[in-house]
């Protein structure tokens, strides 16, 4: 019997890579929050991209790109199946750069910096379709809602569980007009609905998280930004469900070469988007429900970012103070 004390050293290794996931948010978040406003969503994203891509040489990681920005003849870094990492454990990677950059081109709430690990094998290998979504927070029964429900069921078996009624609930959706009918159904079910110009990763986090006020996330967006959301999720312990939306069969094959084995249209359950030991952070880069924008000033700025370790379930709201004038990495 070991007389040893103390975590083990994979225990302090993930710990502490956690925390340089942080840097990873921080870094894309400093360098994007130079374009806020301008109007230039392509420069602030690129500014993010490239950031991100750098500060990744520092992680001690063997970490292979699985959810990034396209395929390697489309994106120019952090493309779909680049190696990252200074080395260390085998990891997938998926990450958003610049989720929301029209938010961040436009000043809008909301625009974050994102990037999710877990060990290899362990995402879902989403192409860029759409996924169908619904995410409710932790501590509910499982199976409260489900993609298979009409929203005005899934409403009354939430509000049930939450000890509520139906018109204190806040639903989250994205402002599309493929949403149309689902809003104005839950606003005769009685619910209030916010409405996301983009940014449908801060909108499935928020409803796990009780300072958001949001109970409910329900819609189609990104299945790149799905993944992303159901790392996040993982950490937590809320419930997401997913489906693949596909426009034609192409889009349904690709998906089924990227998953062998797998119904490409079934549906998905938490896990089978993120498995394994996850870690998430996400940093602000405009100010949001979830998170505060990056404050610059002469010399230096403060950010604001969320880190999350499924394995301990603890999530921690950072507050970086950069000084330029000492950092090794600075905003050009």
């Amino acid at each position: 019997m070991s007389d040893s004390i103390g975590p083990s050293p994979f225990v302090v290794s993930d710990r502490n890579l956690a925390l340089e996931l942080v840097r990873v948010t921080e870094a894309a978040a400093l360098a994007s929050a130079r374009w806020t406003g301008r109007g230039r969503k392509n420069d602030a994203d690129g500014a993010a991209v490239e950031a991100m891509r750098i500060a990744f040489d520092t992680v001690a990681i063997d970490g292979t790109v699985v959810i990034g920005e396209g395929e390697m003849d489309e994106a120019p870094m952090l493309y779909i199946g680049e190696k990252v990492g200074a080395g260390g454990p085998a990891m997938d990677i998926a990450v958003d750069p610049l989720e929301g950059t029209n938010l961040c081109a436009k000043d809008m709430p909301n625009a974050i910096t994102v990037v999710a690990l877990a060990e290899r094998g362990n995402f879902l290998h989403a192409p860029d379709v759409y996924m169908d979504k619904i995410v409710v927070g932790p501590n509910l029964p499982a199976g409260v809602v489900d993609l298979e429900n009409t929203i005005e069921t899934n409403l009354k078996n939430l509000a049930k569980a939450r000890g509520k009624s139906v018109q204190d609930l806040l639903l989250c959706t994205l402002d599309r007009e493929r949403h149309e009918e689902m809003i104005a159904r839950a606003r005769a079910a009685g619910a209030r609905v916010r409405l996301l110009s983009d940014g449908d990763v801060a909108g499935g986090i928020a409803a796990c998280l009780d300072s958001s006020q949001v109970d409910i996330y329900v819609g189609s967006g990104g299945a790149p930004e799905g993944v992303l959301t159901a790392a996040a999720v993982r950490c937590v312990e809320g419930q997401m469900q997913g489906r693949l939306l596909f426009e034609d069969d192409a889009q349904r094959e690709r998906a089924q070469k990227m998953n062998p084995g797998k119904n490409p249209d079934r549906k998905l359950d938490l896990h089978d988007m993120a498995a394994g030991s996850v870690l998430f952070s996400a940093t602000g880069v405009t100010t949001g429900a979830l998170l505060r924008g990056v404050r610059q000033y002469p010399h230096q700025a403060v950010t604001h970012s969320l880190v999350m370790r499924s394995k301990s379930g603890t999530s921690r709201f950072i507050e970086g103070h950069h000084n330029f004038k000492t950092k090794t990495w600075t905003p050009q």
